[in-house]
């Protein structure tokens, strides 16, 4: 693990479970492409109220990222890399984009809640995401909908 603030966390958390110590090494990652999203979600997931999030397939199939998996640990950073808590997925299911549920939605925990707020706000990111690839999204990609709790906090 080549961030240290991320080491350094995921080391506090070991001292306390060590029947982790020998689960692969946890992804370091921000959510979103830009800081306000990456530094507005991280405190929705410290708060609690942010508890899933959803990735395009495509994106992960073109940046070669692995599917997220039930029990897989994410050590969450902020925008400037420093780590700051400790997911851990307990959910993953792949769905079309227009399938999205309202209580679904809600648990992401971004902007209002709504279902409207979450297909406008991923619409325009899986947009951005997608451009470099030459792909546009459409109301039937796959999208993997990520549940996950919230298992350690600095």
């Amino acid at each position: 693990m080549k961030n240290a603030s991320a080491k350094q966390l995921w080391g506090d958390y070991l001292d306390k479970h060590l029947e982790y110590a020998f689960v692969p090494e946890p992804r370091v990652d921000h959510f979103g492409d830009t800081e306000a999203i990456a530094n507005d979600c991280l405190k929705l997931v410290l708060k609690g109220k942010k508890r899933a999030t959803t990735h395009s397939l495509l994106g992960l199939q073109y940046r070669k990222n692995p599917l997220p998996k039930i029990g897989d640990f994410t050590i969450i950073t902020n925008w400037q890399g420093e780590a700051r808590c400790i997911i851990r997925t307990v959910a993953v299911r792949l769905k079309p984009f227009f399938s999205i549920s309202a209580s679904y939605a809600k648990l992401e925990g971004e902007g209002d809640g709504s279902l409207e707020y979450w297909k406008k706000s991923h619409w325009e990111y899986y947009s951005r995401e997608l451009e470099p690839y030459g792909r546009v999204p459409n109301e039937s990609m796959i999208v993997v909908c990520e549940v996950f709790e919230k298992v350690f906090e600095r």
